[in-house]
């Protein structure tokens, strides 16, 4: 495991400003892709053009089995004497929100860096990305004693707004308290307003059950994308032999020679990461996993979209 020599240094345990900063040179040329998602995932049955924020009448069409009552066009149905039901416009807010998992297992890292710090830099990045298209940022905080917002900016000011809380956050006295999943997403959806996308970067390990349940919800309103972070010793265990653990202030030596005791320990850091794995595949949201020590534009490629002129394609 990588030890901090120099807490506060960087080095792979600590994140660095400058470094967060300097991310946006990477962003250039490359935008975050929108979805293409059709009007009946976005707004129900009802068809709905989205560009800002507020809600004006459109049109009226005749009424189709799942229309909201409450938007029944009484008048052209008095009128036609056909139920007819008024379709909206609404403007959506172009922003990004980042969640940031800070619980402590993210504090863990056995090549080339920690995972709160490749998770730091790949927020970094996507945040950059999506300054350049034009989107305002913000940020979420949860778990290991992390309980911060920063609120959706746009320009450069509001990136490095986002960029220092990242930073401040990693910095702080790991509280070893942990923030279920469940829990921060009700966070956002205290945050999130319409057209606004959310962007999750977590291990997995806090997806507990009941996270399932507000999924679909985001899911049908925003554009979500997961960036699970992963180290290569929690997807294979290591050579067999007596390994010394530490856990907190509790040291333990594990026997990895034992087959069932290999066996556990993959099977112990997979279980909440499939749950996640598998509600995102079912509800579509797209996932990439981010190893500690992978190229961080080539492993975020799948959230990309090449723009000459940078703007988001959409």
């Amino acid at each position: 495991m990588i030890r901090d020599k120099h807490p506060g240094s960087g080095g792979g345990v600590h994140v660095a400003l400058d470094e967060l900063i300097a991310l946006s040179a990477m962003a250039h040329g490359a935008a975050l892709a929108r979805e293409r998602r059709t009007a009946a995932l976005r707004s129900g049955t009802s068809v709905s053009r989205w560009r800002g924020r507020g809600v004006d009448f459109r049109e009226s069409r005749i009424y189709q089995p799942g229309d909201e009552i409450r938007h029944m066009d009484w008048r052209v149905t008095a009128r036609t004497n056909k139920p007819h039901t008024k379709l909206f416009e609404e403007e959506r807010e172009q922003a990004l929100l980042l969640a940031l998992d800070c619980n402590p297992s993210m504090r863990f890292g056995t090549r080339a860096r920690f995972k709160s710090v490749q998770a730091a830099r790949a927020a970094a990045l996507l945040a950059w990305m999506a300054s350049r298209a034009g989107d305002r940022v913000g940020v979420i905080g949860f778990g290991g004693g992390v309980n911060g917002e920063v609120k959706p900016a746009g320009g450069r000011r509001g990136v490095l707004r986002v960029l220092r809380a990242i930073r401040d956050w990693d910095h702080a006295p790991d509280k070893g308290s942990n923030d279920d999943l469940s829990q921060a997403l009700a966070r956002m959806r205290h945050v999130l307003r319409p057209g606004m996308r959310l962007v999750l970067l977590t291990d997995g390990f806090s997806a507990d059950a009941p996270a399932v349940l507000p999924l679909p919800q985001l899911a049908a309103r925003h554009e979500i994308a997961v960036v699970l972070l992963r180290d290569a010793l929690e997807l294979h265990a290591p050579p067999p032999g007596r390994y010394a653990v530490h856990l907190g202030a509790t040291r333990r030596i594990v026997d990895f020679a034992d087959p069932r005791v290999r066996d556990a320990w993959v099977a112990r850091f997979s279980q909440s990461r499939t749950r996640l794995l598998d509600e995102c595949r079912r509800l579509g949201i797209r996932v990439v996993e981010l190893d500690t020590d992978a190229d961080l534009r080539q492993a975020l490629m799948p959230l990309l979209a090449r723009s000459r002129s940078s703007k988001v394609v959409a």
